[in-house]
Order: structure tokens, then C-alpha cells, then sequence
């Protein structure tokens, strides 16, 4: 049994409706009734809480990654600051400005070789296994 009903949908809507029944050959109640069964259809709601719950696992994924590798960076650059001021003795003043050129030259270095490194893809967290965890990094060192 059938029953009749009349709508109103935006005109945008009815022209997408009036394109897909074109192109599929379909009269346009067919191709509102299949829409409205499948948006009614409790596996509509399933299908859609799964894909959100895949995507929302996604995310927690990542972020855990960008903490990782956050924990990395600083316990990376807590380390060479550590030892970069355990072996670098106090220079006399007229030595200042020599150590400071020499400095502005490696650094310019660095950061092109950084650049390069960049540039290929290349990551030194990517060369750290997934499976090292935090509190390793932390427990040893200098």
C-alpha cells in the first residue's frame, strides 16, 4: 500500500534530485523514498556513530604522536643544553666577538642542512621506534 505526500524542499535540493533522476533514469519519488529509508534505517545511526568513532580514533592517535615527539624535541633539546653548558668554559672577553662570528657561521649551517633535511622528508623523530617511551628518555642521559 501506498500513501500520498507532499513537501517542500529547497529548490537547490529538487534540482539535485531532478539531476540524479536523469542521470539514473529513476523516477524522483524512487530517489526520495531511498533516501528517507536509508536515513530512517537504524543502521544509518550505527554507520554513523562507527564512522565517527574511526575518526575520533584517528585523532587520538595522532595527538598521542605529536605528544610523543613534543616529549622528544624538549627532552632532545634539554639534554644538549645540559651538555652544551657542562663543557663549554667561560671565554675571555677579547675572544667574544671570534666565538660569536664562528657561532652565526654554524648556525647558518644548521639551519641549511635542517632545511635539507626538511626538504627530503627526512625527521630525526622518525628515526626514534614508536615503541620508546617517555620515562626511557627521561631516566638516563647526563
Amino acid at each position: 500500500m501506498r500513501d500520498r505526500l507532499n513537501l517542500t524542499l529547497p529548490v537547490e535540493l529538487i534540482g539535485r534530485i531532478n539531476e540524479l533522476s536523469d542521470r539514473k533514469k529513476l523516477p524522483r519519488s524512487a530517489i526520495v523514498e531511498a533516501a528517507v529509508s536509508s536515513f530512517l534505517s537504524p543502521d544509518h545511526a550505527d554507520a554513523r556513530e562507527a564512522a565517527f568513532a574511526r575518526r575520533l580514533d584517528r585523532l587520538s592517535r595522532q595527538i598521542q604522536r605529536m605528544e610523543r615527539d613534543l616529549g622528544v624535541t624538549a627532552e632532545t633539546l634539554a639534554l644538549f643544553v645540559r651538555f652544551w653548558l657542562s663543557i663549554t668554559p667561560p671565554l675571555p672577553p677579547e675572544a667574544q666577538a671570534a666565538a660569536q662570528a664562528k657561532g652565526r657561521e654554524r648556525f647558518e649551517g644548521f639551519v641549511e642542512t635542517l632545511g635539507k633535511r626538511l626538504q627530503k622528508g627526512q625527521s630525526f623523530l622518525r628515526e626514534i621506534p614508536d615503541d620508546v617511551d617517555q620515562h626511557h628518555t627521561t631516566e638516563g642521559g647526563l
